[in-house]
């Protein structure tokens, strides 16, 4: 597990008031020494330009990040889902249909892959990497490797991954991924610990700059899990602490904020809560958290769905975008673009042109939400039935 100890210079504010907010004592000047404390700023990444260009590129306006990134075994699910087996030739077909709808790129600028679909080719022999690149969407790839318990935590979770992070994301970059993306978890329900923050944060931090250092753009994921019956209040509570950790740390590893992406969840009650919000109230309390925390440098905030009905989480994207924002406030969704689009495929050749009718359909209304244009009409049942999951595993 990597420890999140690290020494601070006595320049440096105490953590605990950084993240709790200002709580200063006041000294009498005679008794103030100044202390100066050699330190090395180290220098900026040598991918610097290229990591802000590819960060701004998917940040660009009306468009978000289709993620289907989900792994082998998550992917056999969706595929059982409509009666298919989970061999690499159904995966195979899925994700071509996928990645080759007509015009997908006027709708998606980034698409999160895989490792198997990083060097995988479509059914008519052509890399996925180059298709995406010719529809003018950016590669991502997914480097984390996945959630294990954390010792000493309240049945919490912690990301596992940092170890040949640096060699696996230069291999990455030269397959033509200029992206990563690296999921952590915060659970309400089990607290969430100090310890169980701590950690995800210092994961982040240090996924951050590693990707960084290989010229990969890094989007940063610490998701906020839905499940719980908790209220939006303690919500915005627990995001208002995980961020701040986040940022601190990323801070302390000299990560280029330019040259990130941040894939936070939406501020909204627990699941199981019996109390629901309005798009309006959703998107009043994410902004509020977001400026908070989230520095203008950032360029892009890239919302996860995390199990929100598809017109759910567009009506909230929506909400968001009523008025202008110092970031591109858009979205990485995986079920919410795909749920529907899987479903009218059913696996079957014939249904492919209408499964990528599908997917273009929620392409377009989240890029219509981006612009703060979505109306909501002539959304089908489907569309608006949740898709939530206890204790997800993606």
């Amino acid at each position: 597990m990597a420890s999140a100890s690290l020494l601070k210079s006595s320049l440096v504010l105490n953590k605990s008031e950084w993240v709790k907010g200002p709580s200063f004592r006041q000294h009498s000047v005679s008794h103030v020494r100044c202390q100066p404390t050699p330190f090395t700023v180290k220098a900026v990444s040598s991918y610097a330009d290229e990591l802000i260009k590819t960060a701004k590129t998917v940040a660009s306006p009306g468009r978000g990040i289709l993620a289907m990134d989900e792994s082998n075994a998550t992917c056999g699910k969706r595929l059982a889902s409509i009666g298919l087996e989970n061999t690499e030739a159904n995966r195979q077909a899925y994700r071509t249909l996928l990645v080759s709808a007509p015009g997908l790129g006027q709708y998606i600028s980034g698409a999160i892959l895989f490792e198997e679909t990083l060097y995988q080719s479509t059914v008519e022999g052509k890399k996925i990497v180059d298709v995406l690149i010719e529809q003018g969407i950016v590669p991502g790839i997914k480097v984390d490797k996945g959630l294990v318990p954390l010792a000493g935590s309240n049945d919490e979770s912690w990301c596992q991954g940092l170890d040949g992070l640096a060699s696996r994301t230069a291999a990455y970059y030269q397959q033509g991924a200029r992206f990563a993306k690296w999921r952590t978890v915060v659970s309400i329900p089990n607290g969430p610990s100090a310890l169980a923050v701590k950690e995800a944060a210092w994961g982040l931090a240090r996924y951050a700059a590693i990707c960084q250092e290989s010229g990969l753009s890094p989007i940063v994921e610490p998701e906020i899990l839905l499940d719980g019956e908790h209220g939006i209040d303690r919500t915005f509570e627990v995001a208002l602490k995980v961020w701040a950790e986040v940022f601190y740390y990323m801070a302390e590893n000299n990560v280029l904020f330019e040259g990130i992406l941040l894939k936070p969840s939406m501020v909204t009650p627990g699941a199981e809560c019996k109390d629901r919000a309005t798009p309006e109230k959703v998107a009043d309390y994410t902004l509020k958290l977001l400026k908070r925390r989230i520095p203008p440098a950032v360029p892009g905030i890239m919302f996860l769905s995390g199990g929100q009905s598809e017109v759910e989480a567009t009506l909230n994207l929506n909400a968001m975008n009523q008025a202008p924002n110092p970031w591109h406030v858009s979205f990485s969704y995986a079920r919410a673009l795909q749920n529907t689009c899987l479903k009218t495929w059913g696996g079957r050749p014939e249904n492919v042109k209408a499964a990528q009718d599908a997917l273009l359909t929620r392409a377009k209304a989240n890029s219509l939400a981006q612009l703060g244009k979505y109306t909501g009409e002539g959304e089908s049942a489907e569309a608006k039935q949740g898709m939530f999951v206890k204790g997800y595993v993606y």
